[in-house]
């Protein structure tokens, strides 16, 4: 079955090249065009879309919260279109609900790879971006403070080594390097992360990232292994 797409971007021609890459693929289907938010979140009801590429930017209703409006129900995940690189925008939508970030000038290989790869189940951000958005969030003084906070009861049903699991990811590691800190094969990794999101009804590992530091498990600044 076909990997059903809405894009959503208020000019017509962006909106039309992204529809016209990613209809050419045998395995995607582009089902709604939007021009603004609000479309876009009427769109994907309809559709029942698998995915919604979504422009930061858009009149009516924002690609942000169309992420949280079509997020929060569930089925649908959000990809954000953006002419800028990793900013302001990020932490913001990944809170929303967005599993990826793309650039507006993305290679067409590139854009079709990332609607398969968040269909699949996967975030779209390298673990180095990762990192970039944990900095950021060691930035932002209202954050560290949110981290104060006791971690989340749900925490509870981890067994250790999914909780240091979920350490290690809030620092950015890829499943490789988890692998070397544990001396494990990747695959092992695979199954504790596996866990986590799946205990912690987490779409992604980096939105275990976001839960890691929003429920205080960890604080900015401070190492894995600490308490």
């Amino acid at each position: 079955m076909a990997i059903k797409v809405v894009v959503a971007d208020d000019q017509e021609l962006v909106r039309a090249g992204f529809g016209m890459i990613l209809d050419a693929q045998p395995d995607i289907e582009v089902v709604a065009e939007a021009a603004n938010g609000l479309e876009a979140v009427d769109a994907v009801a309809r559709t029942q879309a698998d995915i919604a590429l979504l422009d930061v930017r858009m009149p009516e209703l924002d690609g942000l919260e169309a992420a949280r409006r079509i997020c929060g129900k569930g089925g649908t995940r959000a990809i954000m279109l953006t002419t800028f690189d990793i900013d302001d925008y990020v932490y913001t939508a990944l809170q929303a609900g967005a599993s990826g970030f793309l650039l507006k000038d993305v290679r067409r290989d590139d854009l079709v790879h990332a609607v398969r790869v968040v269909h699949g189940g996967e975030a779209l951000l390298a673990p180095s971006v990762t990192k970039r958005l944990i900095e950021q969030f060691a930035r932002r003084p209202e954050r560290a403070a949110a981290a104060a906070f006791p971690p989340d009861a749900a925490i509870s049903q981890l067994t250790t080594r999914e909780l240091e699991t979920l350490k290690l990811l809030a620092r950015g590691l890829s499943n490789a390097e988890i692998a070397a800190e544990f001396v494990v094969s990747e695959h092992t990794v695979k199954t504790h992360v596996g866990n986590v999101l799946s205990k912690l009804h987490l779409r992604d590992r980096i939105h275990a990232v976001v839960y890691a530091y929003e429920s205080g498990l960890v604080q900015a600044g401070q190492r894995a292994e600490e308490p």
